[in-house]
């Protein structure tokens, strides 16, 4: 059966794909309540909240800041790509892959 993921963001997608790899009869108990868009939509959701508040407070606390922009933007790209990694890498484990 081929899900209508739709207004379900990348992260939703992801979750949705570690279920369906993962925990099959969850997805199919979902898809019998009709929860399961609204429940991906929910985990996108949070997911993107995390995201933003994480790199917005690592930024903070490694001193990433609009100053180190406009002084070095290279610096300034490699710290938030690095972060962002980070940040990446602690919403999939905390929201996706649960």
């Amino acid at each position: 059966m081929k899900d209508n993921l739709k207004g379900v963001g990348i992260w939703g997608q992801r979750h949705y794909q570690y279920l369906k790899e993962n925990r099959s009869t969850t997805v199919n108990i979902m898809r019998i309540n009709g929860t399961l868009h609204s429940y991906l939509r929910e985990v996108d959701a949070q997911a993107d909240k995390m995201t933003f508040q994480l790199v917005k407070q690592i930024a903070k606390q490694e001193g990433v800041t609009e100053e180190l922009k406009r002084r070095d933007q290279m610096a300034w790209v490699g710290a938030m790509n690095n972060i962002r990694d980070r940040v990446n890498e602690i919403v999939l484990n905390e929201v996706i892959f649960v």
